[in-house]
This record gives structure tokens, C-alpha cells and sequence, in this order.
């Protein structure tokens, strides 16, 4: 998919031609696949309100942090009769169908996530089934992987395999209801979608739309695997040397305006510790919304591990770079603090064009939670922010430290919004949340648009893995950015993620987490510098690993 800047020229035109005719009135494929490319978009409130809602066979014996064994009960999945872990089961002409999804209301699935059967075997008989606005037959039908993986109709990368997952991101409206089967027990699954306001106009997903869509999904693809920053604006820098404990910044221009794209490059990052004792402040409008070291803001966690995404970008020469819209009013200030021991060279860039400043309009927000040691008995929920007002929440990057061997990562995510009384998403595995499963053996290397695994044991993209082994220890970095399946909350949002590991150990846990929020907008998170200075220790027996490994 490797296009010329000619060619891209073109695509970009021709997609912004199809953008400017579709009809703005509905809610369609169209109109979805536009927005999922629209990274000014997310820096608004959503014209057309909507809550992010999921259904997943996470266990249903969880039903309140209260009951301490339930709500921890990991069995996430269904592999014989005693696994309720669905909705109900259906019976249709004599044959049996598992409801895994069934929602009433206008609606649109932006994510789905199933992992393979078997780890090492990609294939299944099971068949999937979408059924639209109560029509009793289905608008989309096929195998359960094959169906959203990249493979068959929906393409790469709007769909694909992930390791030894089926994931897409291809929108399906709906205007009444959406219902979801599958014609044999199925096994881990979720399904994301949006819950809109009952009396949003929506154009319910057809086949035929879909094939007449099919030019600007090629186009959207083709956009997002080429995530280059296309508007103009003036370019603000510095360059030079960062003393130890020294702070520098650079002045935005004054009015109203966003930072189009942020870029930084350290000239050293052979002491990989680095990336977390160099710490990224922005204010904005005198508000300091941005305090995250900068491994965790760009994605690359500890240490210079590449990787290509949508919104950022970390190069192998150690340029790293963000795509976040981040407007303002009046003023701006993007600074860098080194809370080393010693010296570092940096080239700091930023871009700055225009912006509109409306009462829908958000601050870009990233911060940072930190903490080692973390226990992981008895288990817990990990809390990686809480925020309190108006926002959309857009995104994480994860990095751990685990000291043993075994698989640390079976922890569900639980979210809750606008202070309801169960989240309204219940995940099913820390790596299914980040898009990838059967992690105790995926500790490769991977990358897609909205979600990455830039680092796993000792292996990343410019040391991939050869080999089977399932050895999980020292340090992991997950990164999920959201398009569609972006989080709005008129009040509140809490995101946690359950610490639930194989063994009895001490883990270390960091989280950099990215929203946007009106100005009265608050959350948990403060600049923690002692904190960021406790780097969890890899274990011993590490670097035997990576002497093998070379």
C-alpha cells in the first residue's frame, strides 16, 4: 500500500472531495469513515452526543468491587456448557444461535476484538452473524475471525490480524437496533459500539452501501497507514543542550490557534531510562494540561522503542512525534524538564496553525501515573485516572515491569462514566484491551493505527521474535490511541485496570493517559518527579536474556 506523494496527493483530494458530499444530516458509513480521519474532531465535544458502550465475555460473576472473589473471577471466556459468559441462546428453525450482542437504539459498532481459538491456529468453523434494526436477515455474515481480520471484505487496515487476534475498526450504523449471534458457543469476545441519543438520524449499514463506500474506505486506509501531518501553519523550535534538573520552553504564537504536530529528538538514548526522567509540560491559556514523561506521552515507554500509529509516531533515528489537535485562545507554552543526573541534547518542534475557538471546543490533556512496587496479591483494580467534568477520553500507553517469567497481563479494564453503577466497559484481559491476546506467548513486536505492543521481554521492532518461548519478564509497553471508539462524558470517567498476574510478585506500573476537557474539567493526576525517578529495576536474569537474545 505504498503510495507516491503524487498518488497520495490525489487520494488526500479525492477524499476530501467525498467528505464535502456526503450527507451531513445522518449519521452513516460515510460520515463515520470521515470522522475516524478527522483528528479535529476529537478536540470538540461531539455534536452528535454519544456513549461508548461495550459487550464482552468478561465473567459474569463480576457484579460489584464488593464481593471481592467475584469481582476478580477471571474465567473470561466460554468453552463448555457451564460458561454463561454470553447473553442467552437463541433457537431459530432448530438451530441454536449465541446472542453476544444485543442492543436496543440507534447505534454504530466501531470496534470488535476476538482472539484465535487456539493460540498457534488462526482459523474456526464458527460462524458470525449482524443483525440490523430488527431484519431477520443478517446485514453481515461470515467467519468469526475471516469476517473482521483483514482478510475477506472488510480490508487492511480498517480490519486485521493482530497477534493472534481478529480486530476491526470498520463502522456499521445502525438506526434502531443491532443484534450479534454466532452459530456455535463462542469463545473471548467484545464488541464496541456507540449508544446515541435516541432521536439521532442514523443510515442504517447495508452491503450495498458498503461496496458504494468502498473507494473512500480504501482512501480513509491509505490515510491512516501514511499518518502525516497535513496542515499548515509556523513552526516554533529549540535546539540545544538540557542541563541536569534544567527546564526550557518555547512560546506559542499568542490567539487563537492549535499545535498541529510536536516532534522531539534527544541525540542520546543509550541510557534507556531516559525516556522517563525527560519530562513534556504544555500550558495553555495559563492552564498546565500537559506534565508526562516522554516515553509515556509519545508511546515508546522506557527506552527508544519504534513504532508507527495514527497519532504518534516514534522513529528509529529517535524522532518522536504527535499528531494530537491541541488548540487554545490566547496563549501557549510547550516546555521539556530534565530530572536527570546528566546533560542531554535536544531538538524540540512544534507546528502551529489555525483554530476556531467555539463553545464545543476542548484542551488537550496528558498525564501520568507511576508506581513500583505494585503488588499483585490480593488482587486489585489499578486506577489510571479519574476525571471529574466535560472531556473525551482519547487514549493510553502502558508500560510495565514484571519480575518473573509467566504472564502478568490477564487484568480486565473497568470503566465508568458519568457515574453509573457498573462500567460501561468490562473488559476481558489487559492485552485484549490493547488489541492482541494469548499474551504469555505474544511478546512480539506489533504496530497498527490505534494500537501498538512497541516493547515485549526483549524484543521490539528493531529486535523481533523468532522463536516460541513465553518468557514475559521486564519491561512491556502497550499503546492504544482511540478514533471512533473515543470515550465522551458529560461528568465523569474512571478508567482501571485489574493487576492480575500468575504469580505473587512485585510489579511496576506507569501509565501516560490523554484526554480532552472543557477548562473546569479535573482529574487525579498531578506531576509526580519522585515518582517518575523510581524506575522499577529489571529483574535478574534479564540481561542474560538479551545476551542470548543477541
Amino acid at each position: 500500500m505504498k503510495l507516491t506523494k503524487s498518488i497520495l496527493g490525489l487520494a488526500v483530494m479525492a477524499f476530501a472531495s467525498i467528505a464535502f458530499a456526503q450527507d451531513e444530516d445522518k449519521v452513516s458509513i460515510e460520515s463515520l469513515l470521515n470522522e475516524m480521519v478527522n483528528r479535529d474532531a476529537v478536540a470538540r465535544f461531539p455534536s452528535t452526543d454519544f456513549r461508548l458502550k461495550q459487550e464482552s465475555s468478561y465473567n459474569r460473576a463480576s457484579k460489584t468491587p464488593a464481593d471481592t472473589v467475584g469481582w476478580f473471577t477471571n474465567r473470561d471466556f466460554n468453552t463448555n456448557e457451564k460458561d454463561r459468559n454470553f447473553i442467552r441462546i437463541e433457537e431459530k428453525n432448530g438451530q441454536k444461535e449465541w446472542v453476544l450482542m444485543d442492543h436496543t437504539g440507534p447505534g454504530a459498532i466501531v470496534r470488535t476484538w476476538m482472539p484465535f481459538l487456539s493460540a498457534d491456529k488462526p482459523n474456526t468453523d464458527i460462524q458470525i452473524r449482524i443483525y440490523l434494526d430488527g431484519n431477520p436477515k443478517p446485514a453481515l455474515e461470515g467467519n468469526m475471525l475471516g469476517l473482521l481480520d483483514g482478510s475477506g471484505l472488510i480490508p487492511y487496515p480498517l480490519a486485521h490480524q493482530s497477534l493472534r487476534s481478529a480486530v476491526s475498526f470498520f463502522p456499521i450504523p445502525y438506526a434502531k437496533s443491532c443484534k450479534i449471534t454466532t452459530d456455535a458457543r463462542p469463545f473471548f469476545y467484545q464488541f464496541t459500539y456507540r449508544a446515541y441519543d435516541e432521536d439521532t438520524a442514523i443510515k442504517t449499514f447495508t452491503k450495498t452501501d458498503f461496496g458504494k463506500t468502498m473507494p473512500l474506505t480504501q482512501r480513509v486506509g491509505e490515510l491512516l497507514l501514511h499518518p502525516k501531518n497535513r496542515h499548515e501553519g509556523k513552526q516554533i523550535s529549540f535546539n540545544g543542550e538540557l542541563g541536569a534538573k534544567e527546564e526550557k520552553s518555547i512560546t506559542l504564537p499568542s490567539g487563537n490557534a492549535a499545535v498541529r504536530e510536536l516532534s522531539l529528538q534527544l541525540a542520546d538514548y543509550k541510557n534507556p531510562e531516559v525516556t522517563r526522567s525527560v519530562v513534556l509540560k504544555m500550558e495553555f491559556d495559563g492552564m498546565q494540561t500537559v506534565w508526562t514523561p516522554i516515553g509515556d506521552f509519545f508511546g515508546s515507554g522506557i527506552g527508544l522503542n519504534p513504532f508507527q500509529g495514527w497519532y504518534r509516531t516514534v522513529s528509529e533515528d529517535g524522532t518522536m512525534t504527535c499528531r494530537w489537535t491541541m488548540p487554545y485562545q490566547k496563549s501557549g507554552k510547550i516546555s521539556v524538564v530534565n530530572l536527570g543526573e546528566t546533560a542531554i541534547n535536544i531538538d524540540l518542534k512544534a507546528t502551529v496553525g489555525s483554530w476556531k475557538w467555539d463553545s464545543e471546543s476542548m484542551y488537550f490533556n496528558a498525564a501520568w501515573r507511576g508506581q513500583y512496587p505494585v503488588t499483585t496479591r490480593p488482587f486489585l483494580d489499578w486506577n489510571y485516572v479519574t476525571l471529574k467534568g466535560r472531556g473525551v477520553y482519547v487514549g493510553d500507553a502502558l508500560t510495565i515491569m514484571n519480575p518473573v517469567e509467566r504472564w502478568w497481563g490477564e487484568g480486565d479494564e473497568k470503566i465508568w462514566v458519568d457515574g453509573e453503577d457498573f462500567p460501561s466497559i468490562f473488559g476481558t484481559g489487559t492485552e485484549d484491551y490493547y488489541a492482541y491476546s494469548w499474551g504469555g506467548r505474544s511478546t512480539d513486536f506489533y504496530e497498527h493505527p490505534f494500537h501498538a505492543q512497541p516493547k515485549s521481554f526483549v524484543y521490539n521492532k528493531l529486535n523481533r521474535k523468532i522463536s516460541k518461548e513465553k518468557n514475559t519478564l521486564g519491561y512491556s509497553t502497550e499503546t492504544r490511541s482511540r478514533a471512533l471508539d473515543v470515550m465522551p462524558f458529560s461528568s465523569a470517567l474512571q478508567l482501571d485496570m485489574e493487576v492480575w498476574s500468575w504469580t505473587d510478585c512485585e510489579m511496576g506500573y506507569g501509565v501516560g493517559v490523554y484526554w480532552y476537557g472543557d477548562k473546569q474539567t479535573t482529574s487525579n493526576r498531578f506531576p509526580d518527579e519522585k515518582e517518575v525517578l523510581n524506575i522499577p529495576p529489571l529483574p535478574k536474569g534479564y540481561t542474560d536474556c538479551i545476551k542470548v537474545k543477541d
